[in-house]
């Protein structure tokens, strides 16, 4: 009888510690590199990148919105630009009251003699 010795094929499953996924994941929400060239220089799948990412705080995870500097300061500026309109809306409804009661109070008053006694 001929005995068929099979080797394990199988790779090891490889452990990182909680200290290298965050500053894996730091390294690419900073480097404004994609996740894929970041994950090429670790030696890692890029799909670890993205499953490691819900280990940050929620203020750090914000991610290239913050990292990049771009959509923060258009949503406060949106924002400003918005507050600016309302009051703008707010200031001509005022001003067209304020004209309507000159207008009116400036009108001589409605008599028939027009301010003649005889």
């Amino acid at each position: 009888m001929e005995s068929i010795n099979k080797q394990s094929s199988a790779k090891t499953r490889r452990k990182f510690e909680k200290t290298f996924k965050l500053e894996a994941v730091r390294n690419w929400l900073s480097s404004g590199k994609s996740a894929a060239v970041v994950a090429e220089e670790l030696g890692l799948n890029e799909s670890l990148l993205f499953a490691w990412r819900k280990l940050l705080p929620p203020a750090e995870a914000g991610g290239r919105a913050q990292a990049g500097g771009r959509s923060s300061p258009a949503r406060d500026l949106q924002s400003e630009l918005d507050n600016a309109r309302r009051e703008i809306r707010h200031l001509r409804e005022q001003r067209d009251i304020l004209k309507k009661t000159l207008g009116i109070l400036s009108e001589p008053p409605p008599n028939d003699s027009n301010g003649f006694t005889p």
